[in-house]
Protein backbone atom coordinates (compact mmCIF):
# COMPACT_ATOMS: atom_id res chain seq x y z
CA UNK A 1 0.00 0.00 0.00
CA UNK A 2 1.12 3.09 -0.98
CA UNK A 3 1.81 6.12 1.91
CA UNK A 4 -0.87 8.19 0.19
CA UNK A 5 -3.76 5.63 0.71
CA UNK A 6 -2.33 4.59 4.73
CA UNK A 7 -2.68 8.32 5.20
CA UNK A 8 -5.48 8.44 3.54
CA UNK A 9 -7.12 5.35 5.60
CA UNK A 10 -5.72 6.86 8.87
CA UNK A 11 -7.01 10.24 8.99
CA UNK A 12 -10.19 9.26 7.47
CA UNK A 13 -10.00 6.50 10.58
CA UNK A 14 -9.40 9.83 13.04
CA UNK A 15 -11.78 12.04 11.26
CA UNK A 16 -14.42 8.84 11.79
CA UNK A 17 -13.40 8.32 15.25
CA UNK A 18 -13.59 12.25 16.46
CA UNK A 19 -16.64 13.34 14.72
CA UNK A 20 -18.20 10.44 16.55
CA UNK A 21 -17.20 10.97 19.85
CA UNK A 22 -17.90 14.88 19.30
CA UNK A 23 -21.52 13.57 17.85
CA UNK A 24 -22.26 11.44 20.85
CA UNK A 25 -21.63 14.45 22.84
CA UNK A 26 -23.96 16.51 21.48
CA UNK A 27 -26.51 13.97 21.25
CA UNK A 28 -26.02 13.73 25.41
CA UNK A 29 -26.19 17.41 25.92
CA UNK A 30 -28.97 18.60 23.51
CA UNK A 31 -31.28 15.82 23.46
CA UNK A 32 -30.49 12.43 25.93
CA UNK A 33 -29.70 15.59 29.17
CA UNK A 34 -32.66 17.88 28.71
CA UNK A 35 -35.26 14.48 28.01
CA UNK A 36 -34.20 12.94 31.14
CA UNK A 37 -34.77 16.05 33.13
CA UNK A 38 -37.79 17.02 31.72
CA UNK A 39 -39.32 13.19 32.59
CA UNK A 40 -37.68 13.34 36.44
CA UNK A 41 -38.33 17.22 36.89
CA UNK A 42 -35.25 18.23 37.00
CA UNK A 43 -34.02 21.67 36.71
CA UNK A 44 -32.71 22.09 32.75
CA UNK A 45 -29.36 23.85 32.02
CA UNK A 46 -29.63 27.07 30.15
CA UNK A 47 -28.36 27.14 26.66
CA UNK A 48 -25.39 28.66 27.56
CA UNK A 49 -24.34 26.15 30.16
CA UNK A 50 -24.54 23.63 27.72
CA UNK A 51 -22.51 25.18 24.65
CA UNK A 52 -19.78 25.76 27.81
CA UNK A 53 -20.19 21.80 28.82
CA UNK A 54 -20.07 20.75 25.10
CA UNK A 55 -17.03 23.17 24.57
CA UNK A 56 -15.24 21.91 27.82
CA UNK A 57 -16.29 18.15 27.84
CA UNK A 58 -16.12 17.24 24.13
CA UNK A 59 -14.73 19.63 21.57
CA UNK A 60 -11.70 20.34 23.63
CA UNK A 61 -11.06 16.78 24.35
CA UNK A 62 -11.95 15.89 20.62
CA UNK A 63 -9.53 18.14 19.10
CA UNK A 64 -6.50 17.55 21.40
CA UNK A 65 -6.77 13.77 20.64
CA UNK A 66 -6.78 14.37 17.21
CA UNK A 67 -3.87 16.34 17.44
CA UNK A 68 -1.52 14.09 19.34
CA UNK A 69 -3.09 10.98 16.90
CA UNK A 70 -1.77 12.92 13.79
CA UNK A 71 1.19 13.77 15.35
CA UNK A 72 1.92 10.24 15.87
CA UNK A 73 0.05 8.61 12.70
CA UNK A 74 2.43 11.47 10.76
CA UNK A 75 5.96 10.36 13.31
CA UNK A 76 5.44 7.06 12.77
CA UNK A 77 4.78 7.45 8.60
CA UNK A 78 8.02 9.64 8.42
CA UNK A 79 10.48 7.22 10.60
CA UNK A 80 11.35 5.39 7.05
CA UNK A 81 12.69 8.78 6.22
CA UNK A 82 14.86 9.84 9.29
CA UNK A 83 16.28 6.08 8.72
CA UNK A 84 17.07 6.67 5.33
CA UNK A 85 18.81 9.66 5.90
CA UNK A 86 21.03 8.59 8.42
CA UNK A 87 21.90 5.78 6.24
CA UNK A 88 22.88 8.05 3.40
CA UNK A 89 25.05 10.32 5.73
CA UNK A 90 26.97 7.57 6.86
CA UNK A 91 27.82 6.63 3.30
CA UNK A 92 31.56 7.90 1.57
CA UNK A 93 33.49 7.17 -0.68
CA UNK A 94 35.01 4.60 1.61
CA UNK A 95 31.51 2.22 1.83
CA UNK A 96 29.89 2.72 -1.20
CA UNK A 97 29.09 -0.89 -1.08
CA UNK A 98 26.78 -0.39 1.73
CA UNK A 99 22.84 -0.20 0.61
CA UNK A 100 19.83 1.13 2.70
CA UNK A 101 17.29 -1.10 3.85
CA UNK A 102 14.64 -1.35 1.69
CA UNK A 103 11.80 -2.73 3.89
CA UNK A 104 9.26 -4.84 3.60
CA UNK A 105 6.33 -2.13 2.71
CA UNK A 106 5.68 -1.91 -1.12
CA UNK A 107 5.65 2.28 -0.63
CA UNK A 108 7.70 4.94 -2.01
CA UNK A 109 10.17 5.16 0.91
CA UNK A 110 11.20 1.36 -0.68
CA UNK A 111 11.05 2.69 -4.06
CA UNK A 112 13.59 5.26 -2.83
CA UNK A 113 15.30 3.38 -1.18
CA UNK A 114 15.84 1.21 -4.53
CA UNK A 115 16.62 4.15 -6.66
CA UNK A 116 19.24 5.44 -3.97
CA UNK A 117 21.05 1.58 -3.87
CA UNK A 118 20.72 1.27 -7.65
CA UNK A 119 22.54 4.90 -7.66
CA UNK A 120 25.44 3.81 -5.09
CA UNK A 121 26.26 0.65 -6.93
CA UNK A 122 26.84 2.64 -10.28
CA UNK A 123 28.59 5.46 -8.09
CA UNK A 124 30.45 2.02 -6.64
CA UNK A 125 31.24 0.56 -10.66
CA UNK A 126 32.31 3.91 -11.57
CA UNK A 127 35.21 4.60 -8.73
CA UNK A 128 36.08 0.96 -9.39
CA UNK A 129 36.48 1.63 -13.41
CA UNK A 130 38.64 4.93 -12.35
CA UNK A 131 40.60 3.55 -9.72
CA UNK A 132 41.16 0.50 -11.94
CA UNK A 133 42.22 2.75 -14.60
CA UNK A 134 44.52 4.71 -12.97
CA UNK A 135 46.57 1.54 -11.88
CA UNK A 136 46.64 0.10 -15.16
CA UNK A 137 47.51 3.40 -16.86
CA UNK A 138 50.14 4.45 -14.37
CA UNK A 139 51.57 0.95 -14.94
CA UNK A 140 51.64 1.10 -18.58
CA UNK A 141 53.47 4.57 -18.66
CA UNK A 142 56.19 3.46 -16.38
CA UNK A 143 58.16 1.52 -19.35
CA UNK A 144 58.35 4.15 -21.84
CA UNK A 145 59.38 6.83 -19.04
CA UNK A 146 61.69 4.31 -18.20
CA UNK A 147 63.18 4.00 -21.61
CA UNK A 148 62.85 7.90 -22.29
CA UNK A 149 64.63 8.64 -19.26
CA UNK A 150 67.33 5.89 -20.13
CA UNK A 151 68.02 7.63 -23.38
CA UNK A 152 68.10 11.22 -22.34
CA UNK A 153 70.70 9.56 -20.05
CA UNK A 154 72.86 7.92 -22.44
CA UNK A 155 72.76 11.19 -24.91
CA UNK A 156 73.95 13.28 -21.37
CA UNK A 157 77.11 10.78 -21.65
CA UNK A 158 77.70 11.37 -24.92
CA UNK A 159 81.06 13.59 -25.54
CA UNK A 160 79.83 14.41 -29.32
CA UNK A 161 76.56 16.42 -28.25
CA UNK A 162 76.89 20.07 -28.50
CA UNK A 163 76.06 22.35 -25.07
CA UNK A 164 72.74 23.49 -26.12
CA UNK A 165 71.68 19.98 -26.83
CA UNK A 166 72.81 18.89 -23.51
CA UNK A 167 71.23 21.56 -21.88
CA UNK A 168 68.09 20.55 -23.45
CA UNK A 169 68.38 16.57 -23.15
CA UNK A 170 69.33 17.51 -18.95
CA UNK A 171 65.65 19.46 -19.08
CA UNK A 172 63.88 17.08 -20.70
CA UNK A 173 65.52 14.48 -18.29
CA UNK A 174 64.21 16.37 -15.82
CA UNK A 175 60.20 16.76 -16.70
CA UNK A 176 60.54 12.86 -17.66
CA UNK A 177 61.96 12.30 -13.73
CA UNK A 178 59.15 14.74 -12.46
CA UNK A 179 56.37 12.64 -14.95
CA UNK A 180 58.04 9.80 -13.09
CA UNK A 181 57.45 10.59 -9.63
CA UNK A 182 54.09 11.91 -10.92
CA UNK A 183 52.83 8.47 -12.20
CA UNK A 184 54.26 6.52 -8.74
CA UNK A 185 52.22 8.96 -6.77
CA UNK A 186 49.35 7.82 -8.42
CA UNK A 187 49.73 4.27 -8.39
CA UNK A 188 50.82 3.76 -5.26
CA UNK A 189 47.28 5.96 -4.04
CA UNK A 190 44.90 4.20 -6.54
CA UNK A 191 46.43 0.98 -5.13
CA UNK A 192 45.89 2.18 -1.49
CA UNK A 193 42.14 3.35 -2.54
CA UNK A 194 41.62 -0.45 -4.21
CA UNK A 195 43.34 -2.06 -0.63
CA UNK A 196 45.95 -3.70 -2.82
CA UNK A 197 49.12 -2.93 -1.28
CA UNK A 198 51.03 -4.76 1.00
CA UNK A 199 52.64 -3.03 4.11
CA UNK A 200 55.84 -4.66 5.02
CA UNK A 201 56.39 -4.10 8.67
CA UNK A 202 59.28 -4.85 10.86
CA UNK A 203 60.63 -3.35 13.81
CA UNK A 204 62.49 -0.18 12.62
CA UNK A 205 65.01 2.51 14.17
CA UNK A 206 62.83 6.03 13.36
CA UNK A 207 65.58 8.02 14.76
CA UNK A 208 67.95 6.21 11.95
CA UNK A 209 66.05 7.53 9.38
CA UNK A 210 65.35 10.61 10.90
CA UNK A 211 69.29 11.41 10.72
CA UNK A 212 69.37 9.89 7.33
CA UNK A 213 66.68 12.58 6.43
CA UNK A 214 68.55 14.75 7.83
CA UNK A 215 71.61 14.10 5.87
CA UNK A 216 70.25 14.23 2.42
CA UNK A 217 68.07 17.27 3.50
CA UNK A 218 71.06 19.61 4.50
CA UNK A 219 72.69 18.57 0.41
CA UNK A 220 69.19 19.74 -1.02
CA UNK A 221 69.25 22.92 0.86
CA UNK A 222 72.88 24.10 0.02
CA UNK A 223 71.86 25.02 -3.14
CA UNK A 224 69.26 27.22 -2.00
CA UNK A 225 71.35 28.61 1.39
CA UNK A 226 69.03 26.77 3.89
CA UNK A 227 70.13 26.09 7.31
CA UNK A 228 68.49 22.64 8.24
CA UNK A 229 68.79 21.86 11.70
CA UNK A 230 68.15 18.87 13.69
CA UNK A 231 67.00 20.08 17.60
CA UNK A 232 66.03 16.61 18.64
CA UNK A 233 66.56 12.89 18.13
CA UNK A 234 65.66 10.46 20.84
CA UNK A 235 65.66 6.95 20.05
CA UNK A 236 62.75 5.77 18.71
CA UNK A 237 61.98 2.20 17.60
CA UNK A 238 58.32 1.20 16.00
CA UNK A 239 57.01 -1.03 13.91
CA UNK A 240 56.26 0.05 10.58
CA UNK A 241 57.23 -0.12 6.66
CA UNK A 242 60.89 1.28 6.70
CA UNK A 243 60.57 2.03 2.89
CA UNK A 244 57.40 4.15 3.22
CA UNK A 245 58.43 6.15 6.44
CA UNK A 246 61.83 6.59 4.78
CA UNK A 247 59.51 8.18 1.78
CA UNK A 248 57.41 10.21 4.23
CA UNK A 249 60.48 11.48 5.65
CA UNK A 250 61.56 12.37 2.35
CA UNK A 251 58.55 14.33 1.10
CA UNK A 252 58.17 16.08 4.30
CA UNK A 253 61.67 17.50 4.08
CA UNK A 254 61.95 18.05 0.41
CA UNK A 255 58.02 19.90 0.71
CA UNK A 256 60.18 22.51 4.09
CA UNK A 257 63.11 22.79 1.52
CA UNK A 258 60.96 24.16 -1.60
CA UNK A 259 58.56 25.76 -0.23
CA UNK A 260 61.28 28.26 2.10
CA UNK A 261 63.60 31.13 1.15
CA UNK A 262 66.86 31.62 0.71
CA UNK A 263 68.58 32.09 3.93
CA UNK A 264 65.92 30.46 5.73
CA UNK A 265 65.82 27.58 8.22
CA UNK A 266 64.19 24.23 8.62
CA UNK A 267 64.18 22.30 11.91
CA UNK A 268 63.30 18.44 12.37
CA UNK A 269 62.61 17.22 15.97
CA UNK A 270 61.92 13.49 16.92
CA UNK A 271 60.91 12.92 20.56
CA UNK A 272 59.78 10.10 22.51
CA UNK A 273 56.67 10.25 24.48
CA UNK A 274 54.86 7.53 26.64
CA UNK A 275 52.86 6.43 24.39
CA UNK A 276 53.74 8.17 21.15
CA UNK A 277 56.17 9.42 18.80
CA UNK A 278 56.69 12.67 17.82
CA UNK A 279 57.92 13.90 14.70
CA UNK A 280 57.51 17.62 13.42
CA UNK A 281 59.32 19.70 10.69
CA UNK A 282 59.02 23.25 10.77
CA UNK A 283 60.32 25.35 7.95
CA UNK A 284 60.32 29.63 7.79
CA UNK A 285 58.77 30.75 4.63
CA UNK A 286 55.71 32.69 3.14
CA UNK A 287 53.67 30.36 4.95
CA UNK A 288 50.36 28.97 4.53
CA UNK A 289 46.99 31.10 4.28
CA UNK A 290 44.28 30.33 6.61
CA UNK A 291 41.11 29.52 3.76
CA UNK A 292 44.07 26.84 2.08
CA UNK A 293 45.49 25.26 5.53
CA UNK A 294 42.04 22.98 5.24
CA UNK A 295 42.76 21.54 1.67
CA UNK A 296 46.35 20.76 1.72
CA UNK A 297 46.04 17.19 1.98
CA UNK A 298 43.61 16.78 -0.97
CA UNK A 299 46.01 15.17 -4.13
CA UNK A 300 46.77 17.89 -6.53
CA UNK A 301 46.26 20.94 -4.89
CA UNK A 302 48.95 23.37 -3.89
CA UNK A 303 47.84 26.29 -2.28
CA UNK A 304 47.69 29.77 -3.64
CA UNK A 305 49.28 29.86 -7.17
CA UNK A 306 50.78 32.91 -6.46
CA UNK A 307 53.26 31.43 -4.42
CA UNK A 308 53.71 28.11 -6.23
CA UNK A 309 53.91 28.89 -9.58
CA UNK A 310 57.64 28.61 -9.75
CA UNK A 311 57.55 25.56 -7.33
CA UNK A 312 58.18 22.11 -8.63
CA UNK A 313 55.39 20.15 -7.50
CA UNK A 314 52.00 18.28 -8.79
CA UNK A 315 50.17 18.46 -5.06
CA UNK A 316 50.31 14.81 -4.52
CA UNK A 317 53.38 14.46 -1.66
CA UNK A 318 51.24 16.00 1.16
CA UNK A 319 48.46 13.15 0.06
CA UNK A 320 51.12 10.70 -0.14
CA UNK A 321 52.12 11.51 3.50
CA UNK A 322 49.06 11.17 5.19
CA UNK A 323 47.97 8.19 3.74
CA UNK A 324 51.45 6.44 5.20
CA UNK A 325 50.88 7.91 8.65
CA UNK A 326 47.55 6.75 8.52
CA UNK A 327 48.89 3.55 7.18
CA UNK A 328 50.99 2.97 10.34
CA UNK A 329 47.80 4.30 12.30
CA UNK A 330 49.42 7.64 13.29
CA UNK A 331 47.83 11.06 12.81
CA UNK A 332 49.35 13.89 10.98
CA UNK A 333 47.92 17.77 11.33
CA UNK A 334 48.82 20.99 9.62
CA UNK A 335 49.68 24.26 10.87
CA UNK A 336 51.05 27.76 9.50
CA UNK A 337 50.63 31.67 10.21
CA UNK A 338 51.14 33.61 6.99
CA UNK A 339 54.94 34.44 6.66
CA UNK A 340 55.61 32.87 10.03
CA UNK A 341 56.58 29.07 10.88
CA UNK A 342 54.66 26.58 8.97
CA UNK A 343 55.19 22.53 10.76
CA UNK A 344 54.22 19.20 9.65
CA UNK A 345 53.23 17.37 13.07
CA UNK A 346 53.63 13.49 12.74
CA UNK A 347 52.27 11.52 16.26
CA UNK A 348 52.97 7.33 15.77
CA UNK A 349 51.94 5.04 18.13
CA UNK A 350 54.47 3.13 20.40
CA UNK A 351 54.08 -0.21 20.40
CA UNK A 352 55.22 -3.54 21.75
CA UNK A 353 57.68 -5.66 20.60
CA UNK A 354 56.70 -7.91 17.65
CA UNK A 355 57.58 -10.52 15.51
CA UNK A 356 60.75 -9.31 13.36
CA UNK A 357 59.01 -9.09 10.30
CA UNK A 358 55.44 -9.70 8.65
CA UNK A 359 53.61 -8.46 6.05
CA UNK A 360 50.41 -7.05 6.27
CA UNK A 361 47.56 -6.03 3.06
CA UNK A 362 45.86 -2.65 3.83
CA UNK A 363 42.51 -1.91 3.28
CA UNK A 364 41.34 0.83 1.74
CA UNK A 365 41.90 3.90 3.69
CA UNK A 366 39.22 7.13 4.10
CA UNK A 367 40.87 10.91 3.33
CA UNK A 368 39.99 12.79 5.87
CA UNK A 369 40.86 16.43 5.82
CA UNK A 370 43.13 17.41 8.50
CA UNK A 371 42.77 20.76 10.34
CA UNK A 372 45.16 22.43 12.21
CA UNK A 373 44.19 22.94 16.11
CA UNK A 374 44.59 26.45 17.08
CA UNK A 375 44.78 25.25 20.59
CA UNK A 376 47.86 23.63 20.17
CA UNK A 377 50.62 25.83 18.65
CA UNK A 378 53.37 23.54 19.06
CA UNK A 379 51.66 21.59 16.49
CA UNK A 380 51.73 24.02 13.82
CA UNK A 381 51.96 22.36 10.36
CA UNK A 382 53.24 21.75 7.01
CA UNK A 383 54.64 22.62 3.66
CA UNK A 384 52.74 22.13 0.40
CA UNK A 385 53.23 18.76 -1.29
CA UNK A 386 54.79 17.48 -4.21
Amino acid sequence: MTIKSRLALWYAGLSLISLSALGYGLYFELVQEPRHATETGQHRESAEETITEILLWYTVPTAALSIVAAWWMTRRLLAPVVRLTQMAESITLDNLDQRLPNGSKSDEFSRLAEVFNNMLARLESSVAQIRDFTIHASHELKTPLTIMRGEMENALHDGNISPGQRELFASQLDEVQRLTKIVEGLTLLAKADAGQLVLEEEMVHLSELVRDSFADAQILAQARDIRVNLTACEDVTMRGDRHRLRQLLLNLTDNAIKYNEPGGQVDISLRRGNVTADLSISNTGRGISPEYLPRVFERFFRGDPEQTTNVEGCGLGLALAEWIVQAHAGHIELSSEPGGMTTVHVSFPMKADRPARTTRLLKPLPRNLRLAKPAKPAMPVSVRSR
